[in-house]
This record gives C-alpha cells, structure tokens and sequence, in this order.
C-alpha cells in the first residue's frame, strides 16, 4: 500500500473530498475524515484505475457498494495507521448486521397489526372528553358549540404530529430533546403538571369510568363511586405492571373496536338531522359556554401533554429509528446521548449515511407511524361529533352533570340499545383510564431520567432492560414509573370520595391541560425543526407542514389567551371591583 492510502484513511486529514468521489466513499469516512482526489482513491471509489498491490490486510465490507450489491475489500498494512482507534477498526471489520432487520408489512391487516402509539392516543382521549364533555356541550347548548370539534382536530394536530415524527427521526422521546433546554426547564415544567395531572386529572378519568359501573350495579351493589374507582384503578394497574407497553396496546386495540362499533350503531338509531350539520363551520359563543369551549380545545382529542406520552409510547414499542438507535450510537453512525452533557445536535440522525436497507426500514415504520396517528385522529374526531350529536338530539336541554351523568346518557334509549351504548360508555372511560395510568407515570419516570443522575444511572422500563439492580433501587427508572403509578391511583381515588362530580373533575382538569398545551406545542415544533436535518426529505416537515404548524400554534396561542381572559381575568377584576 502506497503512503497516500494510509493519508487517505487518517481521521484527522486536512484535505477535502472531491464532489465527484464523495457518494462513494465509505459512510465511517465520510463522517470521521476527508481526503482529497489521488491516485489511491481507488480503496474508496473504484471508478478509479490504480492501486497499490496490498500486503498481508483484513477485508472491510464497504455498506454503500453493499447496497448496489459491489463488494470492494480495502486492504490495509498489518500495522494500524496512526489515527485510527481501535473501536474505528473493529467498525470497518465488522461485517453490516442492518440487512437482517424485517421490513413490516403495509397491507391493511399488516397496518393494523403494526398500529399502537397513535391508537393509545385515541383512546386516551376518547374518553371523558368524548362521554362527558361532548354530551356537556350538547345537552347545555345543543347543536352550538359543533365548531369547537374541527377547531381543535385542525390546529391541533400538528402539534401531536410533531412528537411521532420526532421520535420516528431520532430513536429519542421528545422529554430526551426537551432536557437540552437552558437548566432544562421544560423538563421541570412537565414534571410538575404531570404530577398535579396525575392524581386531578386521573380522577376525572377514573371518576368516568366508575360512574359506568356505578351506573349499572349501583341498586343490586349498593357501592359508592370512589369503591368502583378504586376496582379499576387496581385492574388497570395490576395488568399494566404484569404485560408493560404490550398489554396496554392490546387492551387499546380491543377497546377500540368495541367503542367504535357500539357508537356507531346508537347513533344511526336516531341520527341528527342534515340541517344542523352548519353548525360545524358557524362561530358562536352562548353565555355560559367558556368552560366547556376550553374543556373542548384543551382535550380534544386529548391534552397537548399526552404528546409527550405518546412519544414515549413510540420509543417503548422499540421499532424503526425507536429499536436501532443503540446499535446506530455504537457503530458510530449517531452521537451518543448523555442527558447531562449533550446538546440537542447530538440526538440528530443523518439517516441519508445509514445501509440501504436500513434506511428502508426507517422509513417504512415512519410511514406506518404517521397513519397510525392519522387513523387515529380521525376515528377520535368523528366519536367526538357522534357524542356531541346524540346529546343535542337526545338531551337538549340538560345541565348533564354529577354523579348520574352515565345513567342520564343511558336512559334516553331502549333496552337493547342501552346495553350497545354502556358496552361503548366503558371501554372510551376504561381506556382512557386505564391508558393514563401508564402514560402520566411514564412521563414523570422519563423525567427523573433527565434530572436526576441516579435514576439516569438505571434507565429503562421494559422487560429485557431490568436487572437486580433496577428492581432494588428506589431511585432507578422503573421504581419511580411504578411509584408513580401507586401515587396516581391513591390520590385519583381520595379525590373521587371527596369530590364526587366526574363532570366538573373533567371540565377543571381539562381547562389545565389547556393553559399549558401552547408550551409543550411550541416545544414539539421547535425541537422537531432544529434537530432533523433540513436535508432530509423523508422525516423533516414538508413545506406546508411547516407553515401551518406555526400558524396553528398562534391560533391555538391566541384561543388559550382569549380563554384565560373570559375565565380567569375578567371574573377577578370584577371580585376586586367589586
């Protein structure tokens, strides 16, 4: 081997590379070194006539010729050049383990099967907000407030998007790129709602998914409400903690079908009339209505914060960029992650120097990501209407609120009927429940993960993450996702005891998620646009995606100030005026 061919293979040359020579050359060296047009470019582009007659060398599969089926052997001295680590070495000798990742399937029962972040965010949602604040809406102020639905659906869906594509791009959850920010501030910000959501917010859930029961046994049992709560609360808990991310994507799966088809079959029993349907593109404010408007666009389809949920979601299936993401930091194709040192460069991906293959297979489950979300906001905002309708229709007019909310739904229909709309009742309350106590504990666990350098020190929930040293250590990831899981519960049902309205639970938790869904929209957005290379045509936003996303964030911006103004500083003024 010439001398040129060991200057060319050195991490720390001066020269640059020819534009001519650049796509052939070998992705390690393309990232880590640069080298200049010579007479031994044949070793990286074999266009180029001329090598030196190599001695005793060790072959290196070249991943770009691999893709177009070339194999090129690089032949270099026994002696390590100067400049090359031993890890760079072993990257070059090791032959590309990427080819035997399994493409998924895109038929519609191969889709369906490959769904689960974008459903669990449906189902999260379709739930109190569906059974309790759209028949709210309807029986108070009847066909009124049907704008409120393709508002929060359009404006809102950007900001959910942004947090599956992040994911999609990086293999990293969105709370991984959010403790980059100056003394991680967004980090602490959702550490604290998370909590307060998680026993608020979580009695309004578990509040609805209890009054179903309390609806049906209340005169053969004879129970109270916060006893059921505390019964489904327990279940929830207990599958949750035996089948982790897999039991909560069947459960959704099968609660799913059984809302949409109970829905569905109720409202085509008695559907609203063709005449009200201007309602959907007609502006109007009734007296009264401010709680439930922000109710509405801070939960439909559900809180901004189950982003974040659904991010983690994404990363815990352990698929596309999600599942070799590891591999990719140790074969030098992704900087490594360290929560306490890094910046938000270092969660990039340049997808474009992977394998063929593996490009591929990114892409693949990018696609399936985007339509699981995309299905699943849909199938949510057409519930939603559902919900809303059968209320204006059947209800109209009725303060629809307490502890017999379930049971006033249910009494407008016949028999058969009533049983079809309580099969639906309980699985949008139970899922929704059931989804937040995995998702809220989650979140805080991910949290103390970028705080806390000991909990950072054992991460990881899943299974084949535990070791002995995961389970006996409070502070690990695991200890603190279940700790908060028992928090959530325990508090949920004191509350439910002491407060027992589900509807005004779920209109106050609610508003919550309103005031703080700009923050963590905005978040999504700006990590989404910074972190994915611009140069990438598959994961970075398109043109469009990246106008409206913005757009809709100062809409969605503006209706939170005008919704703090109504609820919040006028009635003070007048107190102080007063």
């Amino acid at each position: 081997m010439c001398a040129g061919c060991r200057h060319c293979l050195l991490l720390r040359a001066r020269l640059r590379v020819t534009p001519h020579f650049w796509p052939s050359i070998h992705p390690v060296w393309r990232r880590c070194s640069s080298v200049e047009y010579c007479p031994v470019c044949s070793l990286l582009a074999p266009c180029h006539p001329g090598a030196s007659t190599p001695t005793k060398c060790e072959p290196i599969l070249d991943r770009t010729l691999r893709a177009a089926q070339v194999n090129l052997t690089v032949s270099c001295r026994p002696d390590r050049p100067a400049g090359i680590s031993d890890r760079m070495t072993r990257m070059l000798a090791k032959p590309d383990s990427f080819d035997a990742l399994p493409l998924p399937e895109t038929s519609l029962r191969g889709l369906f099967r490959h769904f689960g972040p974008g459903m669990i965010l449906m189902m999260t949602g379709v739930g109190t907000s569906h059974l309790l604040t759209a028949p709210a809406a309807g029986g108070r102020f009847e066909f009124a407030l049907l704008w409120c639905i393709p508002v929060a659906y359009i404006f809102k869906y950007y900001g959910f998007e942004m947090a599956f594509r992040f994911t999609n791009a990086t293999g990293r959850s969105m709370l991984d790129a959010y403790t980059t920010a100056p003394g991680k501030w967004p980090v602490w910000y959702v550490l604290v709602t998370t909590l307060i959501q998680a026993a608020l917010g979580q009695a309004g859930r578990l509040a609805a998914a209890a009054a179903v029961l309390f609806y049906v046994f209340s005169e053969v049992l004879g129970l109270e409400l916060s006893t059921y709560g505390l019964a489904l609360g327990g279940l929830s808990v207990g599958i949750i903690l035996y089948g982790r991310y897999a039991a909560v994507e069947l459960a959704t799966k099968m609660l799913a079908g059984l809302l949409f088809v109970s829905t569905v079959g109720v409202y085509l029993f008695r559907p609203a009339p063709l005449s009200e349907m201007g309602h959907f593109f007609t502006f109007e404010v009734p007296g009264g209505s401010w709680l439930i408007i922000a109710a509405f666009l801070g939960l439909l389809p559900t809180g901004m914060d189950v982003s974040l949920q659904a991010s983690e979601w994404g990363k815990a299936k352990r698929v596309g960029m999600g599942r070799i993401r590891e591999q990719l930091e140790q074969e030098g194709y992704a900087r490594p992650f360290d929560p306490f040192a890094s910046t938000k460069s270092d969660l990039t991906v340049d997808v474009s120097t992977l394998p063929e293959h593996a490009q591929e297979y990114c892409r693949r489950w990018f696609r399936i990501g985007l339509w699981d979300f995309s299905f699943g906001h849909v199938v949510s905002a057409v519930l939603a209407a559902i919900f809303l309708l059968l209320a204006a229709v059947w209800l109209y007019p009725s303060p629809v609120e307490g502890r017999a909310v379930i049971g006033e739904i249910a009494g407008i229909f016949p028999p058969a009927m009533r049983v079809v709309f309580l099969a639906g009742a309980f699985a949008a309350t139970f899922s929704t429940a059931f989804n937040y106590f995995d998702g809220w504990p989650r979140v805080v666990a991910a949290c103390c993960r970028n705080l806390f350098r000991t909990t950072a020190a054992l991460p990881g929930i899943a299974v084949h993450q535990l070791t002995e040293a995961h389970r006996g250590t409070w502070s690990s990831e695991y200890n603190v996702y279940r700790l908060t899981m028992v928090y959530s519960l325990a508090a949920a049902v004191l509350i439910i005891a002491g407060l027992p309205r589900p509807v005004f639970l779920v209109l106050v938790s609610s508003a919550l998620a309103f005031f703080i869904a700009p923050v963590i929209f905005f978040l999504n957005l700006y990590y989404c646009f910074t972190v994915i290379p611009k140069t990438d045509r598959v994961f970075y936003p398109s043109r469009f995606a990246t106008w409206f996303s913005w757009f809709s964030l100062v809409v969605f911006t503006g209706l939170t100030v005008v919704v703090i103004i109504a609820r919040i500083y006028q009635p003070l003024v007048e107190m102080l005026g007063g």
